[in-house]
């Protein structure tokens, strides 16, 4: 009998070991998720990607994307969303990151478009040492001035934009001969309009540039700038103003003519596309920060994404921040199982996901994405700019090109404006 007994408590001790190993293995892995979710930015960019987040976590929940992410889960895990606004500056974004860590417990963070929360949250990320998944902001700073274990961007940064924008106007212009900026004085405007001025210095030094303004993030009035663009008379104006300040340029530019008799240039231009009785004009130069929304290419994944997300938020196309948002999870989920399986389809720690995603190779909705930059934590891609041709308020494209990943972005260990510099030599 006590044999028996001996035998029978070894076994219910066995089943429980066995029991909680699957209970842990199954437990969700907590996801905060940093959207703007108030303020100028919400519309035009947290909403979009606060949907996609949405939608794309539910479908990976329940083992509903296409394939190769048809698998339920993280590893067969369930995700749990923790939503944070990005809205508030930066000193309250780290504030609130290290909430997020310290307090929710949460594993794993995705978020943030502005460069300059991604510039005060990577060496934070690294101090708390929490898996960190850039969404959006472009500042190339983030890996070419620093080297970071915990911290990815998925999604290709601005130099490809700007690059791209310069090469795209003076293949539609060859004998363009001035052009004028105006872009948002912080880390992502200054990036962007050097990153456009050196391309095209590189590609015809004649070329001359009339004036550069730089409002302040979030002016939102830009009669001052307005006049000096007019009176520089340039041929082209380049923009990477973004959320409720492009939306207030093209408020009060249109009206002025400043998009008339020149050619406007707005790298960042997609989500201000989806508005109703859409006011930019034809002629106007849209760039969607890769090769997203309408420059999407035709594949399951890009299918999958605008009809699950047009049934979900009735008839809402999904916009660039929706795509940015996508890709990000999609990579997250390809990174997470690949290292799920390497561990012997175990729970992997963050060490192992990390070595997973570095130098990963995954594909999205915008095509194929390489983690080739920044130690393998930074990826390239793709991108594709078109000229808008307003129908009625509803804008379409003609003269679309696709730029591919190796045109327009530096090789691994070289400095974005460096490239440009040298003439964009490979080495």
């Amino acid at each position: 009998m006590k044999r028996i007994t001996k035998t029978l408590l070894a076994s219910a001790l066995a089943l429980g070991l066995s029991t909680g190993a699957v209970a842990e293995d199954q437990k969700p892995v907590k996801v905060g998720v940093v959207v703007f979710m108030s303020g100028a930015a919400a519309g035009p960019f947290g909403v979009p990607a606060k949907n996609a987040a949405e939608l794309v976590i539910e479908q990976i929940n329940e083992g509903a994307l296409p394939a190769p992410y048809d698998s339920k889960g993280l590893g067969g895990a369930p995700i749990e969303v923790v939503w944070l606004d990005e809205n508030g500056g930066t000193a309250k974004q780290v504030s609130e990151y290290r909430n997020l860590v310290q307090q929710q417990d949460v594993d794993i963070v995705v978020g943030y478009v502005s460069s300059g929360n991604c510039l005060a949250i990577a060496p934070v990320a690294e101090e708390m040492e929490t898996l960190t998944l850039f969404f959006d902001c472009g500042t190339p700073r983030v890996f070419e001035d620093a080297s970071y274990k915990y911290v990815f961007r998925p999604v290709g940064h601005a130099t490809m934009d700007n690059v791209a924008a310069a090469r795209y106007l003076t293949e539609l212009n060859p004998d363009l001969e001035s052009v004028a900026g105006i872009n948002q004085n912080y880390a992502w405007g200054q990036d962007a309009w050097t990153d456009f001025e050196g391309t095209l210095m590189s590609i015809n030094p004649d070329i001359e540039i009339k004036t550069s303004q730089m409002p302040k993030l979030g002016a939102g009035q830009y009669n001052a700038e307005i006049s000096a663009l007019l009176a520089s008379r340039a041929e082209a104006v380049h923009s990477s103003l973004w959320g409720g300040d492009l939306d207030a340029l093209i408020v009060q530019g249109v009206p002025r003519g400043l998009f008339n008799d020149r050619t406007v240039v707005l790298t960042a231009g997609e989500p201000a596309t989806h508005g109703t009785n859409n006011r930019i004009p034809s002629g106007t130069i849209i760039g969607a920060r890769g090769q997203h929304a309408a420059f999407a290419p035709d594949n399951e994944l890009n299918a999958w994404l605008r009809e699950s997300y047009e049934q979900k938020y009735d008839g809402l196309q999904p916009s660039y921040p929706a795509y940015k948002m996508t890709q990000t999870l999609l990579g997250l989920k390809a990174a997470y199982d690949k290292a799920y399986e390497e561990n012997g389809n175990q729970r992997p720690d963050t060490d192992q996901i990390i070595e997973a995603f570095e130098y990963l190779e995954f594909e999205s909705p915008s095509g194929t994405v390489a983690m080739s930059l920044g130690q393998g934590h930074q990826a390239v891609q793709s991108i594709a700019l078109g000229t808008a041709v307003n129908n009625d308020g509803v804008i379409e494209y003609e003269n679309v090109r696709v730029f591919d990943a190796s045109e327009v972005n530096p090789p691994e260990g070289v400095k974005s404006l460096d490239w440009i510099k040298s003439g964009f030599k490979a080495e």
